[in-house]
């Protein structure tokens, strides 16, 4: 993960981008991307395309890891935390 992390930074820094990334931009573009994803969706299973959903996702991937790194937030620790809430919100389902 570190090494995905590092190269989305040097990646985005070398073009200059850090410059205007914020909080706001980056949900915006985390949200963007998302819809453009969705779109894959939008005529049925049968109008998605694998390569352009592969690239969407990945685009939304790395907003939101930029996002959390901007943010100081350790990626491992809030998805664990996230999962543990979600945990007591949505029990297992007993078989």
């Amino acid at each position: 993960m570190d090494e995905i992390l590092e190269s989305i930074i040097k990646f985005r820094n070398k073009r200059g981008w850090h410059i205007s990334d914020n909080p706001e931009s980056l949900a915006k573009s985390i949200i963007i991307e998302a819809a453009e994803l969705l779109e894959n969706f939008q005529w049925g299973e049968s109008s998605k395309n694998e390569e352009n959903i592969k690239e969407e996702l990945a685009d939304v991937l790395i907003y939101a890891l930029a996002f959390a790194l901007d943010q100081g937030y350790d990626v491992k620790t809030i998805i664990e935390e996230k999962l543990k809430k979600n945990a007591i919100k949505y029990p297992e389902k007993k078989t």
